[in-house]
């Protein structure tokens, strides 16, 4: 929001440019002018690389512990 009141930009225009930056898709259609504005949008393309990352992470250990959990079912079953 303070990067659209900055950049005198309306709502859905500030709110497409903060997912666009934040998914780190970055289309380049809007961009701030204001040194201010480009500070935050510095902020928002690393937090979003940051969850990116979380997000990741967080889902090859759900593969790897339904992974485990198959293995382990199998062998206490009998190996088939």
């Amino acid at each position: 929001m303070v990067i659209g009141q900055i950049e005198d930009w309306r709502l859905g225009e500030t709110l497409y440019f903060t997912f666009v930056t934040g998914l780190t898709i970055g289309y380049g259609d809007l961009a701030p002018k204001h040194t201010v504005a480009r500070l935050l949008a510095l902020m928002i393309g690393l937090s979003g690389i940051i969850l990116t990352g979380l997000v990741a992470a967080v889902s090859v250990q759900a593969l790897n512990a339904v992974d485990r959990d198959r293995v382990e079912r199998d062998d206490a079953s009998g190996g088939s």
